[in-house]
């Protein structure tokens, strides 16, 4: 136990100082062996690995600028369809009101010709009509007056009278 009275760790003597050495490069070369290689094996392989990362972000970033090209392409190309489309109906509609206006012209032309050929046929029907009624009525007139034997111009007068009186009452 003396020895132990006499151990001072501020000033080590040569055995401490020798064996503490001996013992901490024992440990390190183990520690060296056991803990430092897996260590760096997992750093080089986390490097990889935050360095694949870091690839695949690039790339990543790269395509999804790549993509929005690609739909701003899209979104100009169905703007520009979409306002050929609407050109193109515009048109359409033009094309059919234009058609219906000349349709509706030509069909009111038709109607309005044969209206007129109904209203001359209807007027011509009308005049023979009235020739005819009026040829009638001079026929029955000189009918009744040869029937009857007048003897003056006065008498033939008024028969010629009355018997128009009566027709125009018919």
């Amino acid at each position: 136990m003396i020895f132990l009275l006499d151990f001072s760790p501020i000033k080590p003597d040569f055995g401490l100082f020798f064996w503490t050495t001996i013992i901490f490069g024992i440990f390190w070369l183990m520690v060296g062996k056991m803990a430092f290689g897996p260590i760096k094996d997992a750093l080089k392989t986390r490097n990889g690995d935050i360095q694949d990362a870091l690839d695949k972000a690039e790339q990543a970033k790269a395509e999804i600028a790549n993509l929005k090209a690609e739909n701003e392409k899209v979104l100009v190309q169905a703007r520009e369809e979409r306002a050929q489309i609407l050109k193109e109906a515009k048109d359409t509609k033009d094309s059919i009101i234009n058609e219906a206006r000349e349709t509706a012209k030509a069909e009111a032309n038709r109607i309005m010709e044969s209206a007129q050929l109904e209203i001359s046929s209807q007027k011509k029907a009308a005049m023979t009509e009235v020739k005819n009624m009026t040829g009638l009525m001079a026929i029955e007139i000189a009918e009744k007056v040869l029937r009857k034997d007048l003897k003056g111009d006065e008498s033939q007068e008024n028969l010629v009278n009355s018997l128009v009186n009566e027709l125009n009452i018919n």
